[in-house]
């Protein structure tokens, strides 16, 4: 019996993994290619997000825990939690930079990477949350984005 759950299990895995989409790839293949311009390419200042958020251009996921969300939230963005990113993909816009977010990095870059090599366009927000709204979105700053965003 263990023997044929095991080759009925070796058998699943093949044709699932047959099937991942050609622009998947896996983290052996990406750490293989990693460099010093993936390593820039994988990060977005505040500053940069504020301009593609006023273009359209980019969805900011914050991926924090929706208690965390509930508490501060940020207009623009939607939530994710991390823990749910693998069921939500479908909130996903694949026409657009995916730019992942938290109060500092840690789970930013995590949730970045998984979408990296699930095919998306993706960078995280070196800044964090936090610094993001220090600077590009309080005060004066944050009127400007708020108009423009609203055109």
């Amino acid at each position: 019996m263990k023997l044929i759950l095991f080759l009925i299990t070796s058998i699943f895995l093949n044709c699932y993994s047959s099937f991942a989409t050609a622009s998947e790839i896996n983290f052996d293949k990406y750490l293989s290619a990693f460099d010093y311009k993936e390593r820039d390419e994988m990060k977005i200042s505040a500053k940069e997000l504020v301009e593609l958020l006023k273009k359209k251009q980019v969805q900011l996921v914050d991926i924090r825990f929706k208690e965390e969300y509930a508490l501060w939230k940020i207009e623009p963005s939607i939530n994710i939690p991390i823990n749910e990113l693998p069921t939500s993909l479908n909130k996903l816009d694949k026409n657009k930079l995916i730019v992942t977010a938290c109060p500092h990095i840690d789970r930013a870059s995590l949730a970045r990477h998984y979408l990296t090599l699930k095919g998306y366009k993706s960078k995280y927000l070196q800044d964090g949350l936090i610094k993001l709204m220090e600077t590009e979105m309080r005060g004066d700053n944050a009127l400007k984005l708020y108009q423009e965003m609203k055109k």
